[in-house]
C-alpha cells in the first residue's frame, strides 16, 4: 500500500504500514544486514519470527531489544519535558511533548512489527487485555488479587 492512501484505510492500520515502510527505509540507507548478508527488511524479522528464530542472538529478539531501547529513550526524553520543580514558573512545552509522544507511538508501532504483530492483531490483543484490566478494576484490582493466567489466556 502506498503511503498517499492511508487517508482511505483505517488508521492504525495506516501507522503500522508507514512504520513499516520508514524501518525498511531506515535498514537500507544504513546498510543494516541480516545474517543472510542481505539488506534487512520488517519481512525478514518477521520469518524469522516464523521460523522460531527466538533464541537471544535472533533477529527478533536483535530488535525487540532495539526497538525498546528506544522506546525507553523516548519515554526519558518526555520525561525531561515534565516539570517537577512545583517552585518554579516553567510552563510545559505541550508541542513538544505531543510529539514526543508520537515518537513513543513510533517505536510502539515498531515493537509490534518485530514481535510479528498485524494492526489487527494488535487491536484485537488490546481489545482482550482492555477487557482483563476492566474486569480486575471491577474485581478491587490489587496485588493479592492480580493474576498473570489472564495474560497467558489472552488470544
Amino acid at each position: 500500500m502506498e503511503s498517499t492512501k492511508m487517508a482511505e484505510t483505517d488508521k492504525l492500520e495506516g501507522i503500522f504500514t508507514l512504520q513499516g515502510e520508514l524501518n525498511d527505509g531506515i535498514f537500507k540507507k544504513q546498510d543494516i544486514r541480516g545474517p543472510d548478508g542481505q539488506v534487512l527488511n520488517m519481512a525478514a524479522i518477521q520469518q524469522a519470527l516464523e521460523r522460531g528464530a527466538l533464541g537471544p542472538n535472533g533477529l527478533p529478539n536483535q530488535w525487540l531489544r532495539n526497538y525498546l531501547r528506544a522506546l525507553q529513550g523516548e519515554a526519558s526524553e518526555l520525561e525531561q519535558e515534565l516539570l517537577w520543580k512545583w517552585w518554579s514558573k516553567d510552563q510545559l512545552d505541550m508541542q513538544n511533548i505531543r510529539v514526543e509522544i508520537v515518537d513513543l507511538m513510533h517505536f510502539l508501532t515498531s515493537l509490534a512489527l518485530a514481535a510479528g504483530l498485524s494492526a489487527d492483531d494488535f487491536y484485537r490483543l488490546y481489545t482482550a487485555k482492555h477487557k482483563v484490566n476492566q474486569q480486575r478494576q471491577d474485581q478491587g484490582y490489587s496485588k493479592a488479587t492480580k493474576d498473570e493466567q489472564d495474560n497467558k489466556n489472552i488470544v
